[in-house]
């Protein structure tokens, strides 16, 4: 699979191999969910089977039919590492995921530094996303990125390049991935979801913000329920509460949770949008409430807050509005 809506960053890519000057670390920074992945992906087949030998198209793309593609399929290509964040219980791959990216994961790759590409005369070592690396494994990363090994290029996913380390970012080249434009989205969507409707297709879209990632995982949320009751809210203030307590006993408990992660992404996304078309203290008002209702949402996530209690006050914020 190709990134879709990324030439320039597949151009700069593949000038950089093509001219013989790939740089041995590159950065790839952009919104969650845009393609960056994919293009990690794409671009460690692609220096994985030139650096093979094998007689390729031109561009970025590598044949199904290729070796190098149907290992790293089989996740069995030796010169081929990618490190995310593990499943909490090895037996259960599908399950919860750790929090972090391990300083052993990083640890792990050194035996393999110490000997040659196996198949090619490349190695490629994917990170997705380094957001998630744990200090003491970005400071174990950045000895191998100060002093690279032979033939390895290291693909380093990231969704907020700013928190890295300053020393990790200057030894990268930047690749910038941008939010994609809403009709590009919306094939995307109707490609990876054939059978759901123009209504869900068209609440997915908005709900994305330019990343068919994001969109996929509201899949099956029924959003146009969940952007309705906000918009009520914001329209009458909710003046006798009624509406805040069927939304917060709606997305209550453990089989709500899936609703409640993206309540409190179109919640604040939802004030954000109001702020726009306001001014004076119609904006002041927003505003404060857009601050208000991100820094719940990230409390919220990070602090396990009770799901009932943070829509009600999630909710608060939005009736605001009116």
């Amino acid at each position: 699979m190709l990134p879709r809506g990324h030439d320039g960053a597949v151009a700069a890519f593949m000038a950089a191999l093509r001219g013989g000057a790939l740089h041995h670390a590159w950065l790839l920074a952009g919104p969650e969910g845009v393609g960056k992945a994919v293009f990690a992906r794409a671009a460690a087949l692609r220096l994985l089977a030139e650096g093979a030998g094998e007689a390729l198209p031109p561009g970025l793309d590598v044949p199904a039919t290729s070796r190098t593609t149907m290992l790293a399929d089989a996740g069995s290509h030796p010169d081929l590492k990618w490190l995310a964040r593990l499943p909490k219980e090895a037996d259960k791959p599908e399950g919860e995921v750790a929090r972090s990216i391990t300083i052993a994961q990083v640890r792990s790759l050194q035996p393999l530094f110490a000997t040659a590409p196996s198949m090619s005369r490349r190695r490629v070592v994917v990170i997705d996303a380094i957001d998630d690396l744990e200090r003491n494994g970005a400071n174990a990363l950045l000895k191998n990125l100060e002093e690279p090994p032979l033939g390895t290029v290291f693909l380093l996913v990231s969704h907020a390049p700013g928190r890295l380390l300053p020393t990790i970012r200057s030894r990268c080249r930047l690749l910038r991935f941008e939010a994609l434009p809403d009709r590009l989205v919306e094939t995307i969507l109707r490609e990876a979801l054939p059978d759901a409707e123009d209504a869900e297709i068209a609440a997915l879209t908005a709900a994305a913000e330019g990343s068919p990632g994001r969109g996929l995982r509201f899949a099956g949320l029924d959003l146009a329920a969940v952007d309705g009751a906000i918009a009520a809210i914001a329209a009458d203030g909710d003046p006798d509460n009624r509406r805040r307590s069927a939304l917060a006993k709606q997305l209550a408990g453990k089989a709500a949770q899936p609703r409640y992660e993206a309540f409190l992404d179109r919640a604040p996304a939802f004030i954000a949008r109001s702020a726009r078309t306001r001014q004076g203290a119609g904006l002041k008002v927003a505003l404060d409430a857009h601050a208000a209702a991100r820094d719940l949402a990230g409390a919220a996530r990070g602090l396990s807050l009770d799901a009932s209690g943070t829509v009600w006050e999630m909710a608060g914020l939005v009736a605001r509005l009116r």
